[in-house]
C-alpha cells in the first residue's frame, strides 16, 4: 500500500544532494495499515505523509524531553533543585493565585 522507498513519494529519485540514502521499512498489519489509511483520508492527507508526519512529531517531542532531562541533571549537579514542599508551595500558587 505505501511506497518503500523513502524517495518515492518526495519525487527525490537522483536528486544532486543525496549521495546515498538508508532506507527504514517498518512493516504495518493490514489492520495497522487500514487505520492509518482511514486516519489520513479523514485528515484529508496521503498516509505515507500521515506517518512521516506522526514519526517526525514524536521525534521532536522525544529530542524535547531528553533536552529538558538533561538540563534538570545538569541543574541537580550545581545544586539547583527545589524540595518537595517547594514544588507543593509553588503548584498551590499557581492553581490558586
Amino acid at each position: 500500500m505505501f511506497p518503500r522507498r523513502a524517495t518515492e513519494h518526495a519525487g527525490l529519485i537522483g536528486a544532486a544532494f543525496f549521495r546515498s540514502v538508508d532506507i527504514v521499512e517498518v512493516p504495518f498489519t493490514p489492520e495497522q495499515e487500514a487505520r492509518i489509511a482511514q486516519v489520513a483520508s479523514k485528515a484529508g492527507t496521503d498516509p505515507e505523509l500521515l506517518v512521516r508526519s506522526a514519526v517526525m512529531r514524536f521525534l521532536d517531542q522525544d529530542t524535547r524531553f531528553i533536552d529538558a532531562v538533561t538540563r534538570g541533571e545538569a541543574g541537580l549537579e550545581r545544586g539547583e533543585f527545589l524540595t518537595h514542599e517547594q514544588v507543593g508551595d509553588r503548584l498551590r500558587h499557581f492553581l490558586h493565585p
